[in-house]
């Protein structure tokens, strides 16, 4: 019982893009050792957030405990892996794209049948589950709806969801910064953040790895004047998540999802709250029942929200129990 620290080499990250590591770590909590046992655990996979890594997830101020501290203190019966997806844009939200890389497959097809070639989990979709937070959160819902033969089930803390009220938001101020402080261009932008000469713009870091990971690269917006391009956003929007939940195609699996916790902060920074009531109406209008969705809006922002993933995981580990 405890975690294990171990480390993959991904063929579906060798040669990406970036340039960045192929073999990564991955860190196992699991209630027993190793699959010699006769008993049989769901799994839990835990993405993290842009500008985050699997190893953060154990990184905490003073007087505070680390989610891996909290697994180990519910010690649930669950094998619970954190994924580390990090990459020089910050993120890869989780998906496969030629920008970033492959890291929906290196997640789905790699890191799964490792996890369960190694650890005590019962290998069936509905014991099966993702959890995250903010890009972490949009990669656990759209993994568990376009992979349902793996996933029967997800969390999700203030995910990426309605791009056209939550991140569209954010292009004016991104125009204006580029023009007030790079002269309109995201290319110097970029030269100086890479080159350490310019402080980590939050919000432009995201964009271009969001731009990156939901199309080839080019922003969704004119950079003089902060206006939406439409061929760019068009590639966006087909990546929203509420847009992927109502998709008739996917009217089976929506139906067929064990659990979905979807909660935000309602002083979100990024507007995620209002995502967040997006997408569990577009699952509740797409069939899931309505005992199968907890939903929460909380006091507090984007930040600080650490007190809830063991909420979610309990809640993960009673739906997929067997």
């Amino acid at each position: 019982m405890g975690w294990q620290r171990l480390t993959i080499v991904s063929d579906a990250l060798r040669g990406n893009f970036l340039g960045d590591a192929h073999e990564r770590p991955l860190f196992v909590w699991s209630p027993a050792e190793g699959t010699g046992g006769s008993r049989r655990y769901p799994a839990v996979f835990v993405l993290h957030a842009h500008m985050r890594s699997a190893a953060s997830w154990f990184n905490v101020t003073p007087f505070e405990r680390s989610y891996p501290d909290e697994i180990e203190r519910l010690a649930p019966r669950a094998v619970v892996v954190l994924v580390d997806g990090w990459t020089s844009v910050g993120g890869s939200q989780w998906v496969d794209s030629d920008g970033i890389g492959r890291y929906a497959t290196y997640l789905c097809d790699e890191v799964v049948p490792f996890v369960d070639e190694r650890f005590p989990t019962l290998p069936e979709a509905q014991h099966r589950a993702l959890q995250g937070k903010s890009s972490g959160g949009y990669g656990a819902v759209v993994n568990a709806l376009r992979r349902p033969e793996l996933f029967g089930a997800f969390a999700c803390h203030a995910g990426d969801a309605l791009f056209d009220v939550t991140l569209a938001r954010g292009f004016a101020a991104a125009a204006r910064a580029l023009r007030d402080r790079w002269g309109g261009s995201f290319e110097q932008f970029w030269s100086a953040f890479r080159s350490l000469e310019s402080d980590a713009h939050a919000t432009l870091v995201e964009l271009y790895a969001a731009a990156l990971a939901w199309g080839d690269g080019t922003l969704p917006f004119d950079v003089e004047t902060g206006a939406l391009v439409p061929g760019p956003w068009r590639q966006w929007l087909a990546h929203d998540p509420v847009r992927i939940a109502s998709d008739p195609a996917l009217r089976s699996v929506v139906e067929d999802l064990r659990g979905a916790w979807i909660d935000a902060g309602n002083r979100d920074e990024y507007y995620l709250d209002l995502g967040a009531a997006a997408l569990r109406r577009a699952l509740l209008e797409a069939g899931t029942p309505d005992e199968r969705v907890r939903f929460e809006l909380f006091d507090g922002g984007h930040g600080g929200t650490g007190a809830r993933y063991p909420l979610s995981l309990a809640w993960l580990v009673e739906r997929l129990a067997p």
